[in-house]
């Protein structure tokens, strides 16, 4: 199977939603990837400074009565999302280090614009308490009106953002 071959969008809807209620079955939550992050960020801080951690306000809650950060399902979740993206890749023939880039960028310059993309990301997800899959997949599902208005700031982002970075692309 090549690249081109994608999956059709119904019924990769359809497997996402029977994913969110195994996890709402299994874990009793719903999933979301940006908790990794955190707590991965915590074990690492953690490390380097445990006392000033285990008496964080935010990172603290996280060792509570000797709990390890990592030891939770989103960090099992994304430690699966990795390794699934890794050999599905390689089993489609895809496998290959690449930065995509317009013919007006640099690769140092679509490096920084991708590293300053992702810290605004990270940060905003903590910011909105969930990413676009904890917010946008498990509470859309819900009908929360936070995701919805979360997606619609999403969506309006996304489309008034492209107007600053389309010309790096053509």
């Amino acid at each position: 199977m090549k690249f081109a071959d994608r999956w059709p969008p119904v019924p990769a809807g359809i497997l996402i939603g029977i994913s969110m209620l195994l996890a709402f079955a299994v874990a009793g939550r719903g999933i979301g990837a940006s908790g990794a992050m955190t707590r991965f960020v915590a074990w690492v801080q953690h490390g380097l400074f445990p006392i000033a951690t285990e008496q964080s306000v935010y990172f603290g809650k996280y060792f509570a009565d000797g709990a390890h950060p990592l030891n939770d399902y989103v960090s099992f979740l994304v430690a699966g999302l990795l390794v699934g993206s890794f050999v599905a890749a390689w089993l489609a023939g895809e496998l290959r280090v690449e930065v995509l880039r317009g013919p007006r960028s640099s690769v140092a310059y679509r490096l920084v614009l991708a590293l300053g993309g992702g810290v605004l990301a990270g940060f905003s997800a903590r910011l909105a308490r969930g990413c676009t899959s904890g917010q946008g997949l498990v509470g859309g599902a819900e009908l929360s009106v936070g995701a919805w208005v979360f997606l619609m700031c999403i969506f309006a982002g996304g489309w008034m953002g492209a107007w600053f970075v389309r010309k790096q692309w053509i």
